[in-house]
């Protein structure tokens, strides 16, 4: 253990502080295909007893119309953050009729491309921009890798938490709001540096099925007539299979400082794509997509961790940034496990909150130009193709190091923050949460994404058939304990709300949605950066 990491948890050992650390903030945000009886894409709209999906706070669409996406309210625990997770699935079953949750990242049989519905949100000029966004999406990307789900992570410490561990040569005048955020992203830096770790531990998606692809060009395997695979890997969903274009290969900010950062996102939201200009924004009347430049908005980056700041209504979200600082961090590299109902359990939780500490509190020395940031890259794609091949070696600090023994020593400091977040509260599960994953180091076959293709090779089974049966039989689980009493009348009354809102925009709206999209391109003036 650095002597950086021990001095700062030393301090933070210490009773006074122990209440400031106590009060993190965790929330989820967790993705799933509607299925229909065969395990095929669902093709009904967004049922109306869900509530809107432009207005609702818990349960929304992401790309397609079929993919739900729920979400949580931020918790202090883990355990009320885990049950109003599977209260919210409950809910939606009772909601969904027959239909099933597809619980695997990797999508379940496709439809051809231009059958795949792109999310509806209503008439309102900002459910159509929501709408338009994604009519951009599937041209830049295409339908069915948009269709690929996950659960992210959304993590915070109080204000308080970041003046108890000093950084060394920060100004002394150095405002609270600059110091969160510098603070935030040497996390990320070193979550960049150290989440290959948990692409191995909890990646669970080795294996697709062949109509995923649609006829693209690939280097997988074959495991049966319809399953493609490769056969060491953690994560084919955060692999180059995932959310990449040629636009964005070239985005890669490596985090050193907030500015820089919001910099080249403002740069890629306003600098034009020779292929997309050609494209147009309307064609045949209609939008096709919002604007032409590399990046629509700014959530069109795909990251593995994001910086986030609650925005305001109406407000960019690089603004919010730029003006108040970061507020808490996104996790988004994380695969549905779909051995568990809602794809996570509180282990999982866990570990991650003892993960972001060490990220947190250990060194976190800046990335040089062509450095870490690029090799860091080069860990996480290794490990998510990989990760599971024996004697796997990875690069730390331009020298080779065996995964097993770089994993082990990460293990051994995280077990540290483990200790102090289980004297924070009481208790032994943040370290209880370790040897599971020590367990996982030693023998790759119990990592979930091994566990995946055993399955599929023991049950004789192709992935689609298997991953549906897996999700039928979550299913089940869930519509055998339905919501009832208050928390039924709840959601419904949520849903009712979110109907009435949505219908309120549509009513009180002024101007035409040109004038909207325009407004809503020069909101993103961020001052010297603009």
């Amino acid at each position: 253990m650095s002597d950086l990491l021990d001095s700062r948890l030393a301090l933070l050992d210490q009773p006074a502080h122990r209440e400031v650390l106590g009060r993190r903030l965790h929330g989820i945000e967790k993705e799933s295909l509607r299925v229909d009886g065969e395990g095929r894409l669902a093709l009904t709209p967004h049922p109306a007893g869900l509530g809107a999906a432009l207005t609702h706070s818990s349960i929304t669409t992401d790309y397609s119309e079929a993919l739900l996406e729920l979400i949580t309210a931020p918790h202090t625990g883990h355990e009320p953050l885990l049950e109003e997770l599977r209260d919210i699935h409950r809910f939606v079953y009772g909601e969904i009729g027959s239909e099933v949750l597809w619980n695997q990242s990797m999508p379940c049989g496709l439809p051809p491309e231009k059958d795949i519905p792109i999310a509806w949100f209503g008439s309102s000029n900002i459910g159509m921009l929501k709408h338009v966004y994604r009519r951009g999406l599937a041209y830049r990307y295409c339908k069915a890798m948009q269709c690929i789900a996950g659960i992210h992570y959304n993590f915070s410490f109080d204000e308080a938490f970041w003046p108890l561990v000093p950084e060394a040569g920060e100004p002394p005048d150095m405002s609270r709001q600059d110091r969160q955020s510098a603070r935030y992203v040497a996390l990320i830096r070193n979550f960049n540096r150290y989440s290959w770790l948990l692409m191995y531990l909890f990646g669970a998606s080795p294996a697709l099925s062949e109509d995923f692809l649609q006829g693209r060009p690939h280097e997988l395997e074959r495991l049966d007539e319809r399953t493609l695979y490769l056969p060491y890997a953690t994560s084919l969903r955060m692999s180059d299979l995932g959310y990449q274009n040629k636009a964005q290969a070239g985005l890669k900010p490596c985090y050193n400082d907030l500015p820089t950062y919001l910099a080249r996102l403002y740069e890629a939201v306003s600098t034009p794509w020779p292929e997309y200009e050609k494209f147009g924004t309307i064609r045949d009347g209609e939008w096709v997509q919002l604007n032409t430049n590399i990046l629509q908005i700014e959530n069109e980056y795909y990251s593995s961790i994001r910086p986030k700041r609650v925005a305001r209504t109406g407000e960019r979200p690089l603004r919010a940034l730029a003006e108040r600082g970061v507020q808490y961090v996104e996790v988004r590299c994380m695969d549905i496990d779909p051995f568990l109902p809602v794809g996570i359990d509180e282990t999982t939780s866990r570990f991650l909150d003892a993960f972001l500490l060490y990220c947190a509190l250990e060194d976190s020395p800046l990335f040089p130009e062509g450095g870490h940031c690029s090799r860091s890259a080069n860990n996480f794609l290794t490990v998510v193709k990989r990760g599971r091949e024996p004697g796997l070696q990875l690069n730390r600090d331009g020298k080779p190091i065996a995964l097993k023994t770089w994993a082990m020593e990460l293990l051994d400091r995280i077990t540290a923050c483990a200790a102090l977040l289980d004297r924070v509260h009481g208790e032994t599960g943040y370290s209880a949460s370790i040897a599971p994953q020590r367990a996982k180091v030693e023998a790759p076959e119990l990592t979930p994404s091994a566990r995946v293709l055993e399955a599929l090779r023991s049950s004789g089974m192709t992935f689609q058939a298997f991953m549906f049966e897996l999700s039928r039989r979550h299913a089940e689980y869930f519509r055998g304990n339905p919501c009832s009493g208050e928390l039924l009348a709840k959601f419904r009354r949520l849903a009712e709300q979110s109907h009435a809102e949505q219908q309120a925009l549509e009513r009180e709206q002024t101007g035409d949605f040109a004038e909207f999209v325009a407004a809503y391109q020069a909101g993103l003036s961020l001052g010297t950066l603009d």
